[in-house]
């Protein structure tokens, strides 16, 4: 009998040696670099960055970091994180809405902006189901938007005043509108429901064509290009290119909108699929974006450190 209990007791720990030889592996060199580097830059170390892992975390933070805190970037913290807000709201993601949310908060971005970020970004998914339903011949609707930009370049450069306001009640006058607005009646627009087009041009237009608007022409249209890319929707991709060189983005700048679309996607698809902890990463976030207003809306490291976790 007691060798019996002997030989279940010598199984039982054999069992559990990978478990207790799993918890006691060291971290590698490079992943105590990189979460050092995520202290130094974020004041503390979120759960998800160590539930990520860890031969991956070098390159994903430093993937994040050198573009999204990055404080050399084209563009500023504030339209990256609207950028980032825009993207997560149409995924959606309740995690990345929460981060972007309160890092636009903390880079000075106002409800008003906030809201603008996230009706554009619906915006853009709305067109992208009408453009990619109507399957227009690809060629022909690039064609037609750089004939519309080449229109919206020569209003800017004669300074003329905007065409006076008129009534949108129906499809005729929502098209006449057009017509005065983008020089031209795109062929996307004439496939709608005519019940339809007066709404959806006086919402493309308040949104897209609004000077009055919170967030300026050139940052809405980085906010629409992120979310075409990460859709994607390449007649959404085709349209935000041509009328964002109106609006005086640079080829770096339409980059970096891209670029936080991309990570935002990455990191989105890592806390959903591994059900990070919603409260605990919410706290996480409230730590990082106290620290952030410490310093002044910064979230970078110190001078004098390197860029990389390494």
């Amino acid at each position: 009998m007691n060798n019996k209990k002997h030989w279940i007791a010598l199984a039982l720990v054999m069992l559990a040696a990978p478990v207790i030889a799993q918890k006691a592996k060291p971290k590698s060199a490079e992943a105590e670099a990189t979460y050092r580097d995520i202290q130094t830059t974020l004041g503390s170390v979120p759960a998800f960055f160590k539930a990520y892992p860890e031969y991956a975390i070098a390159g994903a933070w430093e993937a994040m970091k050198s573009v999204q805190m990055n404080p050399n970037t084209a563009l500023t913290a504030k339209q990256k994180e609207l950028i980032g807000l825009g993207v997560s709201a149409q995924i959606p993601c309740a995690y990345c809405i929460y981060f972007h949310t309160e890092g636009a908060k903390a880079q000075g971005a106002t409800d008003e902006e906030i809201k603008h970020a996230i009706v554009e970004a619906g915006l853009t998914r709305e067109w992208s189901t009408v453009l990619n339903g109507l399957q227009q011949d690809e060629a022909a609707f690039k064609a037609e938007m750089t004939k519309m930009a080449e229109f919206s370049a020569k209003q800017a450069a004669s300074k003329a005043p905007p065409p006076p306001a008129m009534p949108i009640t129906d499809a005729a006058s929502a098209m006449k509108d057009m017509e005065r607005n983008l020089g031209m009646v795109p062929t996307f627009a004439r496939g709608l429901p005519p019940e339809g087009v007066a709404g959806m041009w006086r919402q493309w237009k308040s949104i897209e064509l609004n000077p009055s608007a919170p967030l300026d022409m050139k940052t809405t249209g980085l906010i629409g290009l992120a979310v075409a890319a990460q859709t994607p929707c390449r007649y959404c991709v085709i349209a935000d290119q041509e009328f964002s060189r109106v609006n005086g983005v640079t080829e770096r700048e339409r980059h970096e909108a891209v670029a936080i679309a991309a990570i935002v996607r990455h990191w989105s698809t890592f806390l959903n699929g591994a059900q990070i902890d919603e409260g605990q990463f919410r706290a996480d976030v409230d730590r990082v974006m106290a620290n952030v207003k410490r310093s002044g809306g910064k979230m970078e490291p110190p001078r004098g450190t390197g860029a990389k976790a390494r």
